[in-house]
């Protein structure tokens, strides 16, 4: 499965952005999704997960304000960010792992998109 990130920009502290993740290939309903972000100089981090069956799992430093969807159909998954703080400047990946659960790393997940950069300003 191919991936590819969009949707980051710049913003406000305070506001929202939804980033989007177009997949390709007809498989896309059977792969448990994710998103991960990488801040200049951290480690690559959890966002948030979702199941093939829609089940989910959020980072605590995101809970409540971010929310992960996917739309089988358009063959894609969606983050809604609300809230944003300077802390959640990062690249933005979108991720899908053939595993049975949603793993919170990185390590599990065999495909990656190219990342979207997200900038918080305070």
């Amino acid at each position: 499965v191919q991936l590819q990130a969009s949707g980051g920009g710049l913003v406000q502290a305070g506001g929202s952005l939804r980033l989007s993740c177009a997949a390709s290939g007809r498989t896309f309903s059977t792969y448990n999704m994710a998103w991960f972000r990488q801040a200049p100089g951290k480690e690559c981090d959890f966002v948030a997960g979702i199941s093939r069956s829609g089940s989910t799992g959020y980072a605590d430093s995101v809970k409540g304000r971010f929310t992960i969807s996917r739309d089988n159909a358009k063959i894609a998954v969606y983050l809604q960010m609300n809230s944003l703080s300077p802390e959640d400047t990062a690249v933005y990946y979108c991720a899908a792992s053939a595993g049975p659960l949603i793993y919170y790393g990185a390590a599990y997940y065999s495909y990656w998109g190219q990342g979207t950069q997200v900038t918080v300003s305070s």
